[in-house]
């Protein structure tokens, strides 16, 4: 693959000290922005039963092109609507304390939620109800538990039917539980845990999890009906940490905490861990880790909005590398500092701080990291003579190929990737053995990607994109929202998209407009007039690759 264009390699310390969108950045750090709406309440349950080899529990795997985790592996579950709160539901959950059940709520639990809405109690076991019904077709209803003499049960048609109205949203679930005859049961669930959405999207779900045994005999077993879920089964909990190991699976750290606990000590003995789950915290955060060695650490940063937070992450096993601790904020560093902390205890080490590029959300905390840590700053070259230009020292250069292996159980190699176009400096670090890509502001999970020239350059950076593509990463982890599954999906995107807008930007050209301004009702008709000024300078993008092409004047 080619290294980095002739253009990158010029040797002036910085031809854009302060660009229009390190500008909006800074504005947009000293903004008022609005407190952040409250996680939503959500349960999920976790089907569990004894089978010839072993304990097993029920999985499913939710549609590539959802927005939210889509491709991921989960429990069957989802939000609570307001005909939860309606829904006469009989019994109550086992083991369900209320909000602040085992002594208040840590701080890995709160993670910058802010207040927390009032626990919902029965409105959540009829939410959980509901979407199991909907996403597996078991109802658990009173007089269709198993062994319940309590009166004749629905037919499996009868059910079918409604779970179909219910998934085309022709009735809502409290009608067809009228009309088949049928008691809600909440008796069955067995609390174990609660968890929030970790703070990398403006979408957050405050999560309960419930545990229902399901035995193999029972009439009605659970099926996915293909749309929002592509897949379902039955998996030994081992087997499932195992798949996530292989890199085969992803899944959000509850899941995993939960097929650990239940492979480890079964559904009863593993209850304590399970409504109590200090073992998977890293001081004050819930550990974060959607694929082996890929630990995940949204630092709230001053930024571009809607996003408000960069993710800093960790990669390796034993020694590891911090990856963009950009936030400025002193209590985030400190809540960084700590979760480090408590990683060294289990034996890690953090040999050295990365940075994707210079910009000032992705490299904000590196002077207070460097301190509290004591290890070396390394960069692109570009990116070091505009940091040292800004007060900031890099202590080594990490160049375009660059193999670097981090020690541990096992190796773990990591490729450097000169990616330029967002910025002359920018890299991203290919983890071989499992095929993430930590893609720093290549791609996005929120918001979007601006090149601002001369400093962005859409000629690179539509080749950085190529390129990527042609790594064939298995995730992408995005400075910005949460990791992509479908990596190749957003790659071809992200290019589409550009080489979309790139023939727009040419049609207002041949109708005479010339200024990038004068374009913007026309190129950029889809977007906020508030966004018009950045929008304005990616036309200056591509007008600019239009000419270097020979497509205008």
């Amino acid at each position: 693959m080619a290294g980095a264009p002739e253009h990158l390699l010029m040797s002036d310390p910085d031809p854009n000290p302060a660009s229009l969108y390190e500008k909006v950045l800074a504005a947009a750090g000293e903004a008022a922005r609005p407190a952040p709406k409250p996680p939503r309440p959500s349960a999920a349950i976790v089907l569990w039963r004894s089978a010839a080899g072993g304990l097993q529990v029920y999985w499913v795997q939710r549609a590539p092109e959802l927005a939210f985790m889509g491709g991921w592996h989960a429990f069957p579950g989802g939000a609570l609507s307001r005909t939860d709160l309606a829904l006469p539901v009989t019994g109550e959950p086992r083991g369900f304390e209320g909000p602040d059940a085992g002594g208040g709520f840590p701080d890995s639990l709160l993670d910058g939620a802010g207040d927390l809405q009032p626990d919902l109690v029965p409105g959540l076991a009829a939410c959980a109800l509901r979407e199991l019904f909907e996403e597996t077709g078991v109802l658990l209803a009173t007089e269709l538990l198993p062994g319940s003499t309590s009166g004749p049960a629905a037919t499996a048609g009868a059910l079918g039917d409604a779970r179909r109205r219910l998934l085309e949203d022709e009735a809502p679930f409290h009608e067809l539980i009228d009309e088949l005859g049928l008691t809600p049961c909440a008796e069955p669930l067995v609390f174990a845990g609660r968890w929030l959405t970790p703070p990398f999207a403006p979408r957050r779900f405050d999560n309960r999890f419930f545990l229902v045994e399901w035995p193999a005999a029972a009439a009605l077993q659970p099926a996915v009906v293909p749309g929002e879920l592509v897949a379902g089964e039955w998996i030994a909990p081992a087997a499932g940490v195992d798949r996530w190991r292989r890199g085969e699976v992803i899944a959000a750290p509850p899941v995993l905490h939960l097929l650990r606990v239940l492979a480890e000590d079964g559904p009863q003995d593993g209850l304590g861990r399970l409504r109590r789950p200090l073992e998977a915290d890293l001081g004050p955060y819930r550990r974060i880790e959607f694929r082996p060695g890929v630990l995940m650490f949204p630092l709230a940063t001053r930024t571009l909005p809607p996003a408000d937070r960069t993710n800093a992450y960790l990669l390796g096993t034993r020694e590891r590398v911090l990856i963009d601790p950009g936030s400025t904020i002193e209590s985030e560093i400190d809540r960084l500092h700590r979760a480090l902390a408590a990683l060294a205890a289990e034996g890690g080490r953090v040999s050295a701080i990365w940075l994707t590029h210079h910009h000032p959300d992705h490299a904000g905390g590196v002077e207070a990291l460097r301190r509290l840590l004591g290890v070396p700053v390394l960069a692109h070259a570009a990116a070091a003579r505009t940091l040292a230009a800004r007060g900031i020292a890099v202590d080594g250069e990490l160049t375009d190929g660059q193999r670097v292996v981090l020690d541990g159980p096992q190796p773990f190699p990591v490729r450097v990737v000169h990616t330029p176009g967002h910025a002359r400096g920018h890299l991203c670090f290919h983890e071989e053995a499992g095929g993430s890509l930590i893609a720093g502001d290549m791609v996005a999970g929120i918001g979007t990607i601006v090149i601002d020239p001369p400093e962005g350059d859409m000629d690179d950076y539509l080749a950085s994109l190529e390129r990527l593509l042609l790594l064939a990463p298995s995730t992408l982890f995005p400075a910005h929202g949460p990791p992509i599954l479908d990596a190749a999906g957003k790659l071809r995107e992200y290019l589409d998209h550009r080489r979309w807008r790139e023939e727009r930007v040419l049609e207002a050209w041949n109708a005479g407009l010339r200024e990038p301004e004068a374009m913007l009702p026309t190129v950029y008709d889809d977007a906020p007039r508030e966004a018009w000024p950045l929008a304005a300078r990616q036309i200056e993008a591509h007008l600019r690759r239009l000419r270097r092409a020979g497509r205008i004047e």
